[in-house]
């Protein structure tokens, strides 16, 4: 059994040192060149700037619709591509982002429409899902809501 194992053991210590003067040899350099470039280009990322993070729409009315835009310019080394954009509620509506990818120094925009829901100082979160360094950017909106008018309110007994 001991020479079996002996035997298998030094079959495999040949086969690998065998091999090394032939990996050596299918190294090319062209590749290698490649490689590296790859690499270099691996490293450089698109950065979202925004013209402004947080928009604050002031005092609105229970259950009226407001809308602003959020414009964006790609100021980093590769393209920009937005894949997602995501509110943190129902009643905040990211649209019209473009789905192409914007090239460095290019701008673009979205737009946030809100229904005035809830009440008193509300804060939404929008995520923006691109290929940034980071994966994700966050803007704001905030608003005071003022209770409806024609609400009824219970009569307290």
């Amino acid at each position: 059994m001991k020479k079996i194992i002996l035997g298998l053991s030094a079959m495999c210590l040949i086969a690998f040192t065998s091999c090394k003067e032939d990996a050596t040899k299918k190294i090319d350099e062209t590749n290698i060149a490649v490689a590296a470039e790859r690499d270099a280009v691996a490293s450089k990322f698109p950065v979202i700037e925004f013209d402004k993070t947080e928009h604050d729409f002031g005092e609105i009315e229970a259950k009226s619709k407001v809308e602003t835009t959020f414009k964006y310019k790609n100021t980093g080394d590769a393209p920009l591509v937005i894949t997602d954009i995501k509110s943190s509620c129902g009643c905040t509506v990211p649209q019209n982002w473009s789905r192409e990818p914007l090239m460095p120094g290019d701008s673009g925009e979205f737009t946030v429409n809100f229904n005035g829901s809830g009440s008193n100082k509300i804060s939404k979160t929008i995520t923006v899902t691109a290929n940034t360094e980071k994966g994700s950017e966050v803007v704001k909106i905030t608003a005071f809501v003022k209770p409806d008018p024609n609400k009824v309110v219970p009569a307290k007994s």
